[in-house]
């Protein structure tokens, strides 16, 4: 299956000059989305992955469902005072702005085996302040896989040393 197909671009979204990838197209496709969370899941089928760490929020559509496929938890990464418990924090640069993601501090145990995922990658800054956090509390990451990969934005090259799975490679605008 094609999945490329069921991305929709959106122009100047969220600011002048950024073509946003809209993966609600996507989840909208019975049949796209579970090809989707099949192939996310099955590089790690026999990994042994403990955590599925979703970014927010299309990470969490993606994540919570590769989790449940692997027989693993979900962990949730959010923007700033969405997590109820104690958490730890990061920010970060994006391509359009600056961020902040949380992550409760007791989410993830000592030498975890975890499965980072979100919808895009694009800079990488909002990936690479998620591995950070994981890393912050012993996860052990596996790797970080994307639906869509924005390579002309050359993410991979902040987070080196981590496996980068990805299902859609955009090469250029």
């Amino acid at each position: 299956m094609n999945l490329e197909r069921f991305i929709r671009n959106v122009p100047d979204f969220p600011k002048k000059g950024i073509i946003f990838k809209d993966i609600t197209t996507l989840v909208g496709n019975a049949d796209a989305l579970r090809e989707t969370v099949n192939r996310l899941a099955a590089p790690f089928a026999k990994a042994g992955i403990d955590k599925v760490v979703g970014i927010e929020s299309r990470g969490f559509i993606f994540g919570a469902a590769v989790a449940v496929k692997l027989g693993a938890g979900f962990v949730p990464i959010r923007k700033p005072g969405k997590l109820p418990a104690k958490t730890i924090s990061k920010s970060y640069q994006l391509e359009y702005g600056a961020a902040t993601v949380e992550l409760h501090a007791d989410a993830i145990e000592k030498g975890q085996k975890v499965l980072v995922i979100d919808d895009v990658l694009a800079t990488g800054g909002t990936m690479a302040a998620a591995c950070d956090l994981v890393s912050q509390e012993g996860g052990q990451i596996v790797a970080v896989a994307v639906v869509v990969e924005l390579c002309f934005l050359d993410g991979r090259k902040i987070l080196p040393g981590l496996d980068v799975q990805s299902l859609i490679k955009v090469v250029g605008e």
